[in-house]
């Protein structure tokens, strides 16, 4: 295999992607090992090996002397016709072997435009793309990730979805498989003992019936080992979880080629527009030390001179002052660059700017999400303007003149006051750096406006709420644009068409899947990357199959509605998204964990720092 691929790789835009035998790669004996897994990411590899959540998979999944876990990648256009024009089936990068011949396939759900490249992944390795039509055991379908959370509109080509955390299902899961596989069970005889792990949905195993106005009536299960309701899984000690000493380092460059700590899991926020502040609940974190080592044995293993800190909101960590004096004093020893994302607005200080500025040169990036504060209020977002001009002076007083806010347009509630209001912040901001002494600021200020259409999301106070329009968006754009008065401020958005799909495909049910499998068949692969996306073929595919976008984007859903996913128990209750909403139309907030439990649902002896 490698003799054939050398050649046909000559012609191969970046042929790294597809060779493997990276420093950190991990080869076994096939001989030897019970259960073989092929991690697929559904994205190009630039993409995928940026990916912490398979870094940690594939170091666990390989610990076990008796498992042995590959990685697979979307390959591009030109490669993908090289492999379908000589007979090439999608292959794991350790052993180059067909992952058809694996035990498992599990695909990570990271984003709803990569539906399409799962269905092209199964076709690329020689299998069914629906589970229905692969009979034998092997190999079992798996998929997991954020996107799992509504998993129906893929139901019909998945066999088992894992839902929540899986450092601890997946083992299990596969340590059932090595112990049922000797005995040679069918494949239903699998999925009917792995149903019975918490957190495996096994879609087969549930009967769907709908309402005449085209609503689900309810979500039933088919066999008698099937939980009517089934629970995603969470790592309760977050701080004894396994995490690797060591990544694969890549012969190419990639998105983020850095070595990444994960520092805390979980939000405390409780934005309403937010899915991960919802599905990753409970906030959990990590002791100083413990992320302290992790940082040097990473740089020392990997030989990368940059790491990231990751998490939903890394200001949060309860330590976060000593959290970074630890690190720093290392990273500036070491002349290894420390990278620190997700910063919030509401708990900047002067201190933390000036451990940032040891660390970070580049401009500074903020989310007020909404231009008034009425509108911050509808979204929970519990910062006011004032925190916001503060950050702003502390961040130009510290010598920064680049400043990204990130805002949406079409939240709930929205007014054209609303999108006046984020010219007007800008312009405040604007003004707030002329009027700082020149000895401490610089000489130019630019601000970057990144505007993204709102999309409402499963286990969020905002699933009931529509999506806006395709013309109240261009409406709120165009008066954007009008309302800007300065040149000291860019403006940006996101493609209103990628938006719309991902919409119909975060609410969707198990009707979509015919829709998703004529887009494919049709040419749609690689939506997320602007040069590939073709809405005109999604469209197509959506009016073949009847599909009404407006039903699963433009509609409001009432409180009593069954929604697609209302049998999978993600810990946050429907009661309390309920209640959010209703606070949300009357712009009342509501307190962050860290300031008092709001009883979201999530129980105490889940792990939660807060909780309880």
């Amino acid at each position: 295999m490698d003799k054939k691929l050398e050649h046909l790789l000559l012609n191969t835009q970046k042929p790294a992607r597809y060779i493997g035998g990276e420093a950190g790669s991990i080869v076994k004996d096939k001989n030897k090992v019970d259960v073989r897994f092929a991690f697929c990411f559904p994205d190009t590899y630039d993409v995928g090996m940026s990916h912490l959540g398979m870094k940690i998979l594939y170091g666990l999944t390989n610990n076990r002397e008796n498992f042995w876990c590959e990685r697979v990648f979307t390959p591009e256009k030109d490669f993908e016709k090289t492999m379908r024009d000589n007979g090439i089936l999608l292959y794991g990068l350790e052993s180059l072997d067909p992952i058809k011949d694996f035990d498992f396939i599990g695909f990570t759900l990271q984003y709803e435009l990569s539906y399409t490249n799962v269905l092209n992944m199964l076709d690329l390795a020689g299998l069914p793309v629906y589970a229905k039509d692969r009979k034998d055991l092997m190999p079992i379908v798996v998929a997991g990730g954020p996107c799992a959370c509504n998993p129906e509109p893929l139901a019909d080509f998945i066999d088992i979805f894992i839902l929540g955390e899986g450092e601890e299902v997946n083992i299990e899961l596969m340590d059932l498989y090595a112990k049922m596989k000797p005995s040679n069970p069918t494949k239903t005889e699998f999925l009917r003992e792995a149903c019975k792990i918490e957190g495996i949905y096994v879609p087969a195993f549930y009967d769907v019936s709908y309402n005449e106005n085209g609503t689900i009536n309810s979500v039933k299960p088919n066999v008698e080992d099937a939980p009517e309701k089934i629970q995603k899984r969470i790592i309760r000690d977050f701080d004894k979880v396994y995490y690797p000493d060591n990544f694969v380092v890549p012969f190419t460059s990639i998105v983020h080629d850095r070595a990444v700590v994960e520092v805390l899991r979980g939000c405390i926020r409780g934005c309403r527009f937010c899915q991960a502040g919802f599905i990753y609940r409970p906030f959990r974190e990590k002791n100083v030390d413990t992320i302290t080592n992790q940082t040097k044995c990473l740089c020392e293993q990997t030989g990368y001179e940059e790491v990231s800190l990751s998490s939903l909101s890394t200001s949060d960590h309860t330590k976060i002052n000593e959290m970074l004096n630890s690190l720093v004093d290392y990273t500036d020893k070491e002349n290894i660059s420390l990278s620190l994302p997700s910063l919030r607005i509401d708990n900047f200080s002067d201190e933390l700017l000036e451990k940032i500025q040891r660390v970070r040169k580049s401009g500074l990036t903020f989310a007020p999400e909404a231009g008034t504060q009425r509108l911050r209020d509808v979204i929970n977002k519990n910062i006011t303007e004032e925190e916001i001009m503060e950050t702003c002076r502390m961040a130009f007083e510290g010598g920064y003149s680049n400043v990204k806010l990130y805002f949406m347009l079409g939240l709930p509630t929205e007014t054209m006051e609303d999108i006046e209001g984020i010219a007007q912040l800008s312009q405040r901001i604007v003004d707030l750096f002329y009027s700082i002494d020149k000895e401490k600021r610089g000489n130019s200020i630019q601000i970057s406006i990144s505007t993204a259409t709102f999309v409402p999301k499963p286990f969020t106070p905002f699933e009931f709420e529509p999506q806006a329009t395709r013309e109240e968006i261009d409406a709120k754009q165009k008066h954007l644009l009008e309302s800007l008065t300065t040149r000291k401020v860019r403006c940006s958005w996101h493609n209103q068409n990628v938006s719309i799909l991902e919409a119909v495909l975060a609410r969707g049910d198990r009707r979509l899947g015919k829709a998703i499998y004529t887009a494919w068949k049709k040419g749609c692969i690689l939506d997320s990357w602007d040069e590939h996306f073709r809405y005109d073929l999604w469209e197509e595919a959506f009016k073949e199959c009847e599909v009404d976008t407006t039903f699963y984007a433009n509609r409001k859903r009432e409180f009593d509605e069954v929604m697609p996913w209302d049998h999978l128990d993600y810990m946050v209750s429907k009661k309390f998204l309920e209640r959010e909403n209703i606070k949300a139309h009357n712009a009342e907030t509501t307190r962050n964990c860290k300031e008092g439990c709001s009883g979201c649902g999530v129980k105490k002896e889940c792990g939660g720092v807060y909780c309880g």
